[in-house]
């Protein structure tokens, strides 16, 4: 019998890590899983502890066999799934909550704590895998099939995304609050007014008590919808109305934006590290929204030496980290470049070019230079009216497009683009290269080889390859998978007699 039960020890050395004695906690664990190498709830605590002490190869060493013995255990999976994201080995992160879901049945709650991590982790076929299978296991968690129908669209599953969509929303009425009507009209292609899917939107819209930035979906739904039909006066009437929603709860000031570009063209270049890497050569597609980022990247993916990563926030964090520290000397700047290849190689290719097409990484053209000598960049055009349209079109996830639901703070946006890129150009103009959406729709195969060439890929007949089937997050996800086409060239002039917010940008 042991002297000290396994409940003591946790007591003893929690009690250590809440006075901030960590290294005091280590010996006691250390201790403890001595005397009960069989207890996971010590093993966990451990490795824990030895993580945040940056002793990641030790809790790795300690979790494998753990989890050999007890590949359900939730607790030390998540802790070496957390592990390895950390180096950006999203791959051993899919494979280890693989593992889990096939070990047993979790509850509903774990199992999607589990598939937002995979997401998060940009893993979105092993997401949607490990939500199929608790659906085919009989899950009728409306929260999951929402998910599986998001995860759906943006791996081009579009009939298996209109089903989990319908079910959710005909099972839970939060699935308004979860863009469920807005993913479903993303689903498809609207062939007539007489589609029953838009009685369904009309009549979401007439619950009591619809919640705002629910109500906008909605509307953001049926305005794609009416587009689709050619019905453009109805279609600006929901946007309208759409956008004057999302609009009123937002907090973007053009005056703001507008310091915020003449610090960044005031600012001196940073010093650049000047050691480029021969295994890692780096694209960044930059621009606006909808101007044509994602076809470009699709195109250049269909390369067997280029892996597109999508659209990645790591530029803008390490930015972030960068302008809070005292100084930006030599050291910081290695660190970030490092964090930055790390988390972008991942473990599951042998590539040497990596895209990174976050549009809104032209904010960030000085620190991208400095970081990586050999990066090239890749400015994507498009006529203004047809992108401030496209935008304004759109619900964006998330706070980085906060100035898409106004013209006027559109127009502001596009302004500071235009310059900030123009500066660049001036300092990197070997590094940079424009392209104009009207021009790629037009001749893609042409313009593609010209960029890979620019670029220094090998060579390789793009034109016959597969098209690339790299998971599409953004709101391009079903426009990008359609055969190249020149509708959206223009589109502007049909709009315009219903929008005149658009004749103050360039035609």
């Amino acid at each position: 019998m042991h002297e000290t039960p396994v409940d003591a020890w946790l007591e003893r050395g929690r009690a250590m890590v809440l006075r901030g004695d960590r290294a005091g906690a280590l010996a006691v664990f250390v201790e403890a899983c001595a005397a009960h190498p069989e207890s996971i709830e010590l093993a966990c605590a451990l490795a824990g502890l030895q993580w945040q002490a940056r002793q990641s190869s030790e809790a790795e060493a300690r979790l494998r066999p753990l989890l050999a013995l007890h590949p359900d255990s939730t607790a030390a999976t998540f802790l070496l799934a957390k592990i390895l994201r950390e180096q950006g080995r999203m791959l051993g992160v899919e494979i280890a909550m693989r593992a889990w879901s096939a070990a047993g049945a979790a509850p509903i709650g774990e199992r999607i704590q589990a598939i937002e991590l995979l997401d998060d982790c940009d893993r979105k076929q092993a997401a949607s895998d490990l939500a199929e299978q608790a659906i085919a296991q009989g899950s009728l968690d409306a929260r999951l099939h929402a998910y599986a129908g998001m995860l759906a669209i943006q791996l081009g599953d579009f009939e298996r995304a209109r089903e989990r969509y319908l079910f959710a929303l005909a099972n839970d009425a939060r699935a308004l609050d979860w863009q469920s009507a807005y993913g479903l009209a993303s689903s498809k292609r609207f062939a007539s007014g007489d589609d029953p899917d838009f009685e369904l939107l009309r009549g979401f819209l007439r619950r009591p008590g619809l919640a705002d930035a629910a109500r906008a979906s909605v509307l953001f739904a049926l305005g794609k919808a009416s587009d689709d039909i050619g019905d453009i006066p109805a279609a600006v009437t929901a946007l309208r109305e759409a956008n004057a929603l999302v609009g009123a709860g937002v907090d973007f000031q053009a005056k703001q934006w507008r310091r915020v570009v003449s610090s960044r063209l005031e600012s001196k270049p940073l010093p650049p590290l000047n050691v480029a890497r021969d295994d890692f050569a780096p694209i960044f597609i930059v621009g606006m929204p909808r101007s044509g980022t994602t076809l470009v990247a699709e195109w250049l993916s269909r390369h067997p030496d280029v892996c597109n990563r999508g659209e990645l926030n790591a530029i803008a964090q390490h930015a972030q980290e960068l302008a809070r520290a005292p100084g930006i000397g030599h050291g910081a700047l290695v660190h970030a470049a490092h964090e930055y290849v790390q988390r972008v190689r991942q473990d599951d290719t042998s590539a040497r070019w990596f895209v990174d097409k976050q549009p809104l990484n032209f904010l960030h053209l000085d620190l991208i230079a400095a970081l990586f000598p050999n990066a090239r960049i890749i400015h994507c055009m498009r006529n203004q009216r047809d992108t401030a349209l496209s935008i304004w079109m759109q619900y964006f996830a998330g706070h980085a497009q906060d100035f898409a639901y106004d013209f006027a703070n559109i127009a502001a946006v596009m302004s500071g683009c235009d310059r900030l890129i123009a500066a660049a150009a001036k300092r990197y103009p070997q590094r940079i290269r424009s392209v104009r959406y009207e021009s790629f729709v037009a001749d893609a195969g042409t313009l593609t080889r010209e960029l890979a060439a620019w670029i220094g890929l090998p060579d390789f007949d793009l034109t016959t390859a597969p098209e690339s089937r790299r998971v599409i997050s953004t709101s391009s996800a079903w426009q990008a998978r359609q055969p190249v086409h020149m509708r959206s060239v223009g589109r502007w002039q049909a709009y315009a007699p219903h929008l005149p917010e658009l004749l103050r940008f360039d035609a």
